[in-house]
């Protein structure tokens, strides 16, 4: 669930097993699909981040 912040954004939390990867991509208003530029790593299509 997104819950609304005090700057106009949302969050959302999620709790991910340790010791593993995950691959996410965050999408926009109109469509738009974006990477995290502060994510471990970039494999080209997705963000990743390692727990």
């Amino acid at each position: 669930m997104l819950e609304r912040k005090q700057v106009g954004t949302r969050a959302a939390t999620v709790i991910l097993p340790a010791h593993s990867s995950h691959a996410f991509r965050y999408l926009a208003a109109g469509d738009y699909w974006f990477d995290d530029p502060t994510a471990d790593h970039h494999d080209g299509t997705n963000s990743r981040i390692h727990t």
